[in-house]
């Protein structure tokens, strides 16, 4: 037992006093101790004075009066020691020293040279006799000065030529687009942060006034030929958009030849705090395929929003997926008086709520797990909250999914959505906002198809209200969009997928087509949407220009560091079932109206009576109990017309 305590001590002694231990690790150095910079100060203080010295006794004359020797240098040294501390010299990290660091040890030195200048004054004064000479002082405090200051620089700069040979080999030699003071800023961050990512080896000026001039000791250059050439000629393997004057169509272009030769672009947002660096460089990211489109922001009417929204009840259907969350999201910052986010996802819409709480407001926030189609369950939320705004997002949305299952489309997107309409009506609901498709738009597939007929049924509810109720009934109002980014089971989330497993990148046509916006976008021109009109409109947005689904696939794999075809391949599988190669806006039949949001139209579609309609959908939805396929596709082309079925086995009942 006494052997292993003393083989126990010994091992902790090795461990905490070994050779090892004492070895200096400049990488691991993080900062130097205060201590030890106020012996390396005073000895800087002790150099300038004996150089002073023996400089003035060089040419036979004093610096110091002999009866004052000892005195002099304790004060000289006291003073000095108390001046950095009051201008704080020691609360910076020498290796991060800047122009501030400079500043505080300028003030402390010409502080030490007034103090003396003035003992000095005063002793003469009352005792004709001076204690050392002022001039001799004043060359020492600009000694002093110098040596505090160099030695900070010699530090820095070793510290940084350190790092840099150590770093260099996985450094992104990287140029920053832009000279203002926000590239300024960016520069300096990635240079401090830790772990070094990037090498900053120049700036670009768009307006080529500044070329041949350096910024941060790098060159500025200018753009007078094609991006991809000036990166070539400094040998630059990626760029960082710094520049907030930068048009998206001219950084849409440079993105474009970067990528074309496989260079890396990354972005930043724009900096307000100029001192928190770290902040800073942890926002440099990859560009993202988002950042592509090619649309400006959207200006929000806020005050009809907010008027709408503001300390009313809201009611989201959908709340855990993709769109319904986001809506909550954004509804959540008009202060509505209560959320009621509902949906039949457990744990996703878990997760909302804990989001939601977490962000401060007082809006109470109800949690609904419940079916739409289950009426007598909707029932009971609308009696327990009488909610006075109605968001529907809950529908079922994947094509091929529902071409297998035609009979869960009209249950879910058809029932469940009269179930809610109907309720809206009975329980007053002042708008009800009903979130569709730009697939309901000559339909091609059984989820366009039945997102159609629920657009229709909620068309003639509203005309049917306001025959009964006038202006005081339900307000029901349809926004169709096209695919969104980023959405649950939308091409960007699997392309991301197949990509990280290295491929292949499956696309179904190489001609197909595609509109596409961002989630906050979408949801941005839902609650826009909601506060217009009369009621009764199908308002479509502006989806920006439509995407070759095969020059997406080809711009993320560049995004994510490869080269298509060569690391990641794109193969072509086919058109699934129901699945065109072009989406349409509006049936050949519609027209559309401006309305005062220049990304908002209407929709000018034939609106059918009620009565007609709702036995329809009754006997379709009786049909759909008894799952027989091809009677309920049948059906739907009686209700809609122009639903023609494309690649999928329903193809055989248009003939």
């Amino acid at each position: 037992m006494k052997i292993d305590k003393e083989i126990a001590s010994a091992n902790l002694f090795s461990r905490n006093f070994s050779f090892e231990n004492l070895k200096l690790d400049l990488h691991n150095l993080s900062y130097l101790p205060r201590w030890i910079i106020v012996m390396i100060d005073s000895a800087v203080l002790a150099m300038s004075f004996i150089i002073t010295y023996f400089l003035f006794g060089s040419i036979g004359s004093h610096y110091i009066y002999p009866a004052y020797d000892f005195v002099f240098i304790s004060s000289l040294l006291g003073v000095n020691i108390f001046f950095f501390w009051l201008f704080r010299t020691y609360s910076g990290i020498i290796r991060h020293s800047s122009f501030t660091d400079a500043i505080k040890l300028f003030f402390s030195q010409i502080s030490v040279l007034v103090f003396f200048l003035f003992l000095n004054f005063v002793y003469n004064l009352f005792f004709h006799e001076k204690i050392f000479k002022n001039s001799a002082l004043f060359i020492n405090i600009v000694l002093s000065f110098c040596g505090l200051f160099f030695y900070r620089v010699i530090v820095k700069q070793a510290f940084e030529i350190y790092f840099s040979k150590n770093n260099n080999n996985k450094l992104i030699r990287t140029l920053i687009y832009g000279t203002d003071a926000n590239a300024i800023s960016v520069a300096n961050a990635l240079k401090f942060e830790t772990p070094t990512r990037f090498k900053i080896v120049g700036f670009v000026d768009k307006d080529h006034q500044n070329a041949s001039k350096r910024m941060l000791d790098l060159p500025i250059l200018s753009q007078k030929k094609k991006f991809f050439t000036l990166m070539r000629s400094i040998g630059a393997e990626g760029v960082i958009f710094a520049d907030r004057s930068l048009s998206r169509e001219d950084q849409l272009v440079i993105v474009d030849q970067c990528l074309e030769f496989n260079y890396s672009v990354y972005t930043v947002p724009q900096i307000s705090d100029w001192e928190d660096q770290k902040e800073i460089s942890k926002k440099v990211k990859n560009i993202q395929i988002e950042d592509l489109l090619e649309r400006k922001p959207i200006v929000l009417d806020n005050k009809s929003i907010k008027k709408q929204l503001h300390n009313k009840t809201v009611l989201i259907t959908g709340a855990a997926g993709s769109i319904g969350s986001e809506i909550a999201r954004q509804v959540l910052g008009f202060f509505p008086k209560e959320i009621i986010i509902l949906d039949q996802a457990e744990t996703p819409l878990h997760h909302l709520s804990l989001e939601m709480g977490s962000l401060g407001f007082d809006s109470k926030i109800y949690n609904v797990i419940a079916d739409i189609r289950n009426k007598e369950a909707l029932q009971r939320v609308f009696k327990l909250h009488n909610p006075q705004v109605v968001f529907h997002a809950a529908a079922y949305k994947h094509v091929p999914m529902m071409e297998e299952n035609p009979s869960q489309a009209i249950l879910n997107n058809i029932e469940g959505t009269k179930n809610l309409a109907d309720l809206s009506c009975l329980y007053k609901v002042k708008n009800f906002v009903m979130i569709s498709t730009d697939k309901a738009v000559n339909p091609s597939n059984v989820m366009g198809a039945s997102k159609r007929i629920a657009e229709k049924y909620v068309q003639s509810l509203h005309l049917k209200s306001m025959k009964e109720n006038g202006h005081n009934g339900t307000k029901f109002i349809t926004t169709r969009f096209g695919n969104v980014l980023g959405s649950n089971g939308s091409v960007v989330p699997l392309f991301t997928s197949q990509i990280d497993k290295g491929g292949p990148v499956t696309i179904t046509h190489k001609d197909i087509i595609r509109y596409f916006m961002t989630i906050p976008e979408a949801c941005q021109l839902v609650l826009e949407a909601a506060t217009m009109g009369n009621g009764g409109e199908i308002y479509i947005f502006d989806m920006g220009k439509p995407v070759k689904i095969i020059d997406l696939a080809r711009k993320m794999i560049k995004l994510a560091g490869f080269v298509p075809d060569v690391d990641i391949k794109i193969q072509i599988v086919g058109l699934r079932p129901g699945e065109k190669l072009y989406e349409e806006l509006l049936n050949d039949t519609s027209k559309t109206l401006p309305t005062h949001h220049e990304k908002i139209m209407i929709a000018q579609d034939l609106q059918e009576e009620f009565e007609m309609l709702h036995l329809d959908i009754d006997e379709l939805v009786g049909m759909a109990n008894f799952f027989d396929n091809e009677d309920i596709v049948v059906k739907m082309k009686k209700i809609v017309p122009e639903f023609r079925s494309m690649n999928s086995v329903f193809t055989i009942l248009d003939k």
